[in-house]
């Protein structure tokens, strides 16, 4: 009996809209060369290089030029999936696995995740991998390092999910983190495709038949775009993981960041000896000498057309300036 195909999925779609204004529609975070010369789609692609026979990335219309551009540097061959407008991960996950094999093990990563420890992260690796040997649907949860109130929680005991939790209070989280047995939910999957598409039309059967003819209606791995607004738009973790019966859980202990956010960026560049003041103030996008008077903790981001000055713990509030140029149709996007 062969080796199973290990397919490493890659998805590409996310704005970052709470890292704005250096993260923009023309060039999301996944993009920009941040992370030691790199960017985090190069790094996400290098770090599953080893462990998978293929790969499949699965991006929207505006990205895929970047990404073909990125995926150039490897020399490998790989299957491009083109979404013409986003409807989620239930929908994204499904365009992959309908191009592959029931058997095949599709090992479904974000490409804007920052992962740190390669022993760690390629044990994890290893164990998702057997338990989706033995049919089951696998998430992986991250040790928290801090009481975080921008991830979702897995409760588990074992391999085996307790409960999924929303993204908690301050309280709440503190709670959590001391408790022991409550991971982040860190958005990585591995499953055979033939488990996950059987799982999606038992638990969302609207979402299985749409996708299913949008990738039917496929021209040399574009998806059309009146086909695509049948789908309904929902996440994998809505759709399938949370509701499923068959699902086990990794608690993996690499160093993980989504860097979803300018607090999980500043603690990045603190690590990577980034400059910093007596009062650990940072800036970034300019060598402009700034000076920072009576606060503490401060962020000033500098870009050609844009300047944002946050308190570190205010990150997550990037995101309501970024929809508030949203809703002025602002070219700063």
């Amino acid at each position: 009996m062969s080796a199973a195909i290990i397919t490493h999925v890659i998805l590409t779609g996310g704005i970052g809209s709470r890292l704005w204004p250096l993260s923009r529609k023309s060039q999301p975070k996944q993009y920009l060369e941040f992370f030691d010369g790199q960017s985090l789609f190069e790094k996400t692609v290098a770090r599953n290089e080893n462990i998978s026979n293929k790969t499949i990335v699965v991006g929207n219309i505006e990205n895929y030029e970047m990404s073909n551009t990125i995926m150039s540097k490897f020399n490998k061959p790989f299957t491009h999936i083109v979404e013409a407008v986003p409807r989620n991960t239930a929908a994204a996950i499904a365009f992959a696995a309908f191009a592959s094999k029931p058997e095949d093990i599709l090992l479904v990563t974000p490409s804007d995740h920052l992962i740190e420890g390669t022993e760690l992260y390629d044990f994890a690796l290893q164990q998702a991998i057997a338990l989706a040997n033995q049919d089951y649907l696998v998430t992986f949860g991250i040790k928290p390092t801090k009481p975080e109130t921008g991830y979702g929680y897995i409760e588990f005991e074992n391999e085996n999910v307790v409960a999924f939790h929303e993204k908690p209070n301050l309280q709440k989280a503190a709670a959590y983190l001391e408790n022991g047995n409550y991971f982040w939910n860190s958005g990585l999957f591995c499953f055979k495709s033939g488990k996950f598409l059987a799982e999606l039309e038992k638990q969302e059967p609207e979402v299985y038949l749409a996708s299913k003819a949008v990738w039917e209606a496929n021209k040399n791995g574009f998806l059309d775009y009146e086909l695509s607004l049948n789908i309904p738009s929902i996440s994998i973790d809505y759709a399938v993981m949370e509701r499923s019966k068959n699902i086990k859980v990794v608690a993996a202990h690499f160093d993980w960041s989504d860097l979803g956010s300018f607090e999980s960026v500043y603690d990045y560049l603190i690590q990577k000896d980034h400059p910093t003041d007596a009062n650990r103030n940072i800036v970034i996008g300019t060598t402009k000498h700034t000076t920072f008077i009576g606060v503490k903790n401060c962020i000033l981001i500098y870009t050609d057309d844009a300047l944002m000055v946050l308190q570190k713990e205010n990150s997550q509030e990037v995101k309501q300036v970024y929809q508030q140029l949203e809703s002025i149709a602002s070219p700063l996007l």
